[in-house]
């Protein structure tokens, strides 16, 4: 998607509420001629109510003006509802397009590091909506026809206004100028600070049992005292400039009275068009001068704007693929090559091998061979840089992910657990869960037992990632997520890595069951016992297949090779 078409995705809400827009529009034109209310009555007051000294005059001309301003009043919070409605819409229509982009950004590792400052980047847009300064907005076009009724007047008066006019424009420009690297620089020294304090609070018993707590809040320290000081200089400036403004919008409208005041002796204005020329340089400087106060808040929303549309623009909506028909369990891997997602160098290179309903395939291989990427390409989370995976004849990404995530089982080395109840995490937090589903799920997994021997059993609430679980517990519960649904291919890394020995017992039946029940299933595992009801062996070293076959052949070559290693230290020992 080009930043064109990111920026239109954007615009549509927009563009869905254009009539409300044009609403706004109208209530704003309505409230600012109503503005000329104030200054045309004190013309009147001054030039005829106090000349004819007339009291009924007086009275309904008032009465006139309080059923005006009441009018105004009421467009004015109409028009502010309006707009925190049209912000609320955009926000609702962008919200879960911008959350899928980040979570299409986590896939990166890279990415997933660093704190996403997306949906704070849209809250922000919503806000602005919400704010004065977006009202102000459509005021700032209505500047010209106080200017215009100032020329009525007197053309020095005018004049006079223009220039004031483009003075606070001037202000306003600096403003921008002078205020845009300290909030830019504020904004990534602040995502700095939080990044480095998730770090922390994620590892906190890590932090804790090393003493490391000073020597990372030190870090984390420096990083929030730059944002602080980078806001601090953003907010001298913009404050400075703030107000500036608004004592030269004092001033002017004080040299306005002074302008009139001597046109009037020069008997070239009355005395009401003296006092309601200043008072009209007062509005029409006023949506210029909340325009550099609510400067900072404009530039925010702005950049949040810039930030979204980059986002969008490099992350877009993939059209969903064509429904398939339920796949049966048949696995081919051609020429296979892996890349970490973002990265150019590939950890897993010329893989090819296949697999069909029944297999179960130990992948074993030494620390950083490759198992846990082979994992994540067989469960489609990390696309092939060349060659193939194919289910049932399509390539993984001919199936919609969260359908591919329903045909599959996955086991990864960390195991987390979601807030919820552990019936929840095994069901995978789908809606109108079977209860008996979750049962049939976590007695494939062997984990039946284990569960009722929690304290609410299947109701247990788990909380912080499942903390409160020991590390075998979790890893049993999430064998139990990966059977839920009778999905057609297991692949389980690393499944016994905090497993005791009676939790070994129950893995080694869970994939005996799932050999029974038809289902292709992948172990990958350092540790002899992952060999135990595997058919096939899948050894990788370096990258690359070192050995495939019926696990008894495999077995073999790996004695016989192992010899042959040592011939070269055996001879130098001779």
């Amino acid at each position: 998607m080009t930043k064109d078409k990111s920026s239109r995705e954007m615009m549509v809400p927009l563009w869905e509420s254009a009539w409300a827009l044009v609403g706004v529009a109208v209530f704003s034109a309505t409230i600012n001629v109503l503005m000329l209310t104030g200054p045309l009555f004190m013309l009147q007051v001054y030039d005829r109510v106090l000349g004819s000294r007339s009291t009924s005059t007086l009275i309904v001309l008032f009465g006139m003006v309080a059923f005006v301003f009441t009018t105004m009043g009421i467009l004015d919070f109409s028009r502010g509802r309006v707009l925190a409605r049209i912000g609320a819409k955009l926000h609702a229509r962008l919200d879960e397009r911008v959350c899928r982009a980040v979570l299409r950004q986590a896939e990166h590792p890279a990415a997933r590091a660093r704190p996403s400052s997306a949906l704070r980047d849209l809250a922000q847009i919503q806000g602005m909506f919400a704010a004065p300064a977006f009202g102000t907005i459509f005021d700032l076009p209505w500047t010209p026809l106080f200017l215009g009724v100032l020329f009525l007047f007197h053309p020095l008066m005018g004049w006079f206004a223009v220039a004031g006019t483009i003075l606070i424009l001037l202000l306003a420009v600096a403003n921008q100028v002078l205020t845009k690297q300290s909030q830019l620089a504020a904004l990534r020294a602040l995502d700095e600070a939080e990044m480095r304090s998730a770090a922390m609070r994620n590892e906190i018993e890590t932090v804790l049992s090393l003493g490391m707590r000073a020597s990372l809040m030190r870090r984390r320290n420096t990083a929030s005292d730059n944002a602080l000081k980078a806001r601090i200089r953003a907010s001298d400036l913009g404050g400075g400039i703030t107000a500036t403004t608004k004592s030269l919008r004092i001033l002017l409208q004080s040299a306005m009275l002074a302008l009139g005041a001597w046109l009037v002796l020069q008997n070239a204005l009355s005395a009401g068009a003296m006092i309601a020329g200043s008072v009209l340089l007062g509005r029409a400087l006023g949506p210029v001068e909340q325009t550099v106060a609510q400067w900072p808040q404009i530039q925010r929303a702005w950049s949040a704007r810039k930030s979204l549309s980059s986002l969008l623009a490099a992350l877009p909506d993939t059209d969903k693929p064509m429904d398939l028909p339920a796949p049966k369990a048949r696995l081919v891997v051609k020429n296979l090559a892996i890349a970490p997602p973002g990265g150019r160098a590939t950890t897993l290179q010329g893989l090819q091998f296949a697999a069909k309903a029944g297999d179960t395939i130990a992948v074993i291989g030494p620390s950083a061979s490759g198992k846990s990427t082979l994992a994540r390409a067989l469960v489609g989370l990390w696309p092939p840089a060349q060659g193939e995976i194919r289910l049932d004849g399509a390539k993984l990404d001919q199936y919609d992910p969260d359908r591919l995530g329903r045909l599959l089982g996955y086991l990864p080395q960390d195991i987390v657990l979601f807030d919820g109840t552990v019936a929840e995490n095994i069901a995978r937090f789908a809606r109108n869960t079977d209860p008996r589903a979750v049962v049939a799920a976590a007695q494939a997994a062997a984990a039946h037992d284990l569960i009722l021997s929690l304290p609410h059993g299947y109701n247990t609430l788990v909380t912080d990632g499942g903390k409160e679980l020991s590390g075998g517990q979790r890893q049993r519960i999430g064998l139990a997520r990966a059977f839920y649904g009778n999905p057609i291919m297991l692949v389980l890394d690393e499944p016994n890595s905090a497993l005791d020995d009676e939790g070994i017992r129950a893995l080694n039946q869970a994939i005996a069951t799932a050999r029974r029940g038809g289902k292709i299933t992948f172990v990958m595992s350092h540790r002899r016992s992952a060999l135990a009801h595997c058919n096939l062996v899948l050894m990788i070293d370096a990258g690359h297949v070192r050995a495939f076959g019926p696990r008894d052949e495999v077995l073999v070559q790996m004695m016989n090779a192992a010899p042959d290693a040592m011939q070269p230290r055996k001879r130098a020992q001779a």
